[in-house]
């Protein structure tokens, strides 16, 4: 059996990897946290600061488990932990709400200016977020542009679509801001505070991710029209066929 054999062999053998639960990632991440902060933070239960550590720590532990199942750090996962561990640490330190509403505006804002500071390099954000290569089939698009001479038409398109990408950033940054002002009204380390955070974390999917979603999914849907007219390729060849 020659090696090319023995590599498709392998490849086939090769479990395919496991696909993310969205019900999971919402229950550990939003709903969890949220009944935790709102409904057991009284001192018949849990307490302020103990409810805060046990709501908490289910994205951490959710982020723990991704990173085990998959063998590998998943980005965004381990941002959330990040983002997670300050907003824990903010509020048991009892500091001022402010803190926690530029902290969770700062995070997609950074991404915001990170994909535009991107296209000044080799590798712009864009292919990490819509051009992924294990979605994309690059090469065959790279063959297409240089066929057709269409480089600089395909480079003007990633401009537009990394200011698009940039702008739900942006977009997820302002409400970010403003849901946390608008409820963390009560001082930190009371219950009013805790059951804030817990209704800000339920809020944070249909107010902020929803609408900052259907703006990328509207860019994603830019950038592959653009390819195909670029490229004269259909889109069933610009995606890789699993």
């Amino acid at each position: 059996m020659n090696d090319s054999s023995v590599n498709q062999q392998q490849s086939a053998e090769k479990p395919p990897e496991k696909r993310e639960s969205l019900l999971l990632n919402l229950a550990f991440n939003i709903a969890i946290p949220t009944l935790v902060l709102t409904k057991l933070s009284g001192d018949d239960y849990l307490g302020i600061k103990l409810a805060i550590i046990v709501a908490l720590s289910f994205p951490i532990i959710y982020g723990a488990r991704d990173f085990f199942a998959r063998g590998k750090v998943n980005f965004f996962s381990a941002l959330g932990v990040v983002s997670v561990t300050l907003t824990g640490g903010i509020s048991l330190m009892e500091l001022d709400a402010i803190y926690i509403a530029v902290k969770e505006a700062s995070i997609p804002a950074l991404f915001g200016m990170a994909t535009l500071i991107s296209l000044k390099t080799s590798q712009p954000l864009i292919h990490t977020f819509l051009l992924n290569d294990s979605i994309i089939d690059t090469d065959k698009i790279n063959s297409a542009l240089q066929a057709n001479n269409r480089q600089t038409d395909f480079d003007r398109l990633l401009i537009n679509a990394s200011w698009i990408l940039a702008g739900s950033f942006l977009l997820s940054a302002v409400l970010n801001y403003f849901l946390a002002v608008y409820l963390l009204t009560a001082d930190p380390g009371t219950l009013a505070f805790n059951e804030q955070l817990g209704k800000m974390t339920a809020l944070s999917f249909p107010v902020i991710a929803v609408p900052a979603m259907l703006v990328m999914i509207g860019d994603m849907f830019y950038l592959f029209k653009g390819i195909t007219r670029i490229t004269g390729l259909p889109l069933e060849q610009i995606i890789k066929q699993k």
